[in-house]
């Protein structure tokens, strides 16, 4: 048996895995059982948590995994989502806290005098290759800004701007965006040899200089409703373009966050999560 609590944040749901509150194990094959949509109890990934930080005694340790089984280095929504059952549960009492995860640590602040409003520091950006590994067609590393630069995917050019929050991203500004096209293209860019490592992936699309819209593909959970990371990465993509400011609204198929870049390229994210429920699941034998 084992006890899990659901929340989702803009319909990117996570399923939180409390090691204090369970004792059975957490393998690849138990993860994607319990994500699966049909025969688990489904989500966009398991936040396991909270963990001991050797590191650092103040911040809360997390790790983030994948409906594939596979760990991720940082999720937006799941910080604030995880923030969310730090504070829900009692373990937060003041009105902030501080995420560590392979990402790096995140510093989350309570808006409202409850817990599903939070505003999330993510970190700084970088747009150098070397930041993660890109490689050119004959698979050699890139040494390069990545901002607005041509690759290609299923035969086709498109001027990409790459970007690290933690966890690596790949933009692609386009006249128009769909679901469709993100579930056509995701496949050939998460999984393109230029990047050995994968990647998650952004369809973009500027509606003004406070808004823009995107479409979201991630490596290890395919089409999303919703992402924090993603839209950070799409956010600071559209302002180093001189196509947005440094406030934006980005709008996705489950809502909206808002994001603030500052002149060091420090990025904060604001947005909203909500409790679903507890869910105690008995995994197949």
């Amino acid at each position: 048996m084992i006890l899990l609590y659901k929340y989702h944040g803009l319909g990117n749901d996570y399923l939180i895995y409390d090691p204090h509150k369970n004792s059975a194990s957490l393998d690849k094959d138990t993860i994607r059982y319990l994500c699966h949509r049909n025969y688990g109890a489904g989500s966009d990934g398991i936040l396991y948590g909270p963990l001991q930080n050797d590191k650092n005694s103040s911040a809360f340790g997390l790790k983030i995994f994948n409906p594939d089984g596979s760990q991720a280095e940082k999720s937006g929504n799941g910080l604030r989502i995880f923030a969310a059952y730090l504070k829900d549960f009692g373990y937060v009492f003041e009105d902030f806290c501080e995420i560590d995860t392979v990402g790096g640590t995140s510093h989350c602040t309570y808006i409202d005098n409850k817990s599903n409003e939070c505003k999330v520091f993510m970190g700084k950006v970088n747009t150098h290759s070397t930041s993660f590994p890109i490689l050119d067609t004959r698979k050699n590393l890139l040494d390069m800004d990545m901002v607005s630069k041509p690759l290609f995917f299923n035969n086709c050019l498109y001027y990409v701007t790459c970007v690290n929050i933690g966890n690596p991203h790949c933009v692609l500004p386009l006249v128009n965006i769909s679901k469709d096209l993100a579930l056509n293209l995701g496949p050939y860019v998460v999984n393109s040899p230029h990047f050995p490592n994968k990647i998650n992936m952004q369809l973009m699309k500027v509606l003004d200089e406070e808004n823009i819209s995107i479409e979201i593909y991630e490596r290890g959970a395919g089409y999303t409703l919703a992402s924090g990371s993603s839209s950070c990465a799409a956010a600071y993509c559209s302002y180093r373009l001189g196509l947005t400011k440094e406030t934006v609204k980005v709008h996705m198929p489950g809502g909206c966050l808002d994001i603030e870049i500052t002149p060091k390229n420090e990025i904060y994210m604001s947005g909203s999560v909500n409790y679903i429920g507890e869910l105690n699941i008995i995994t197949p034998s």
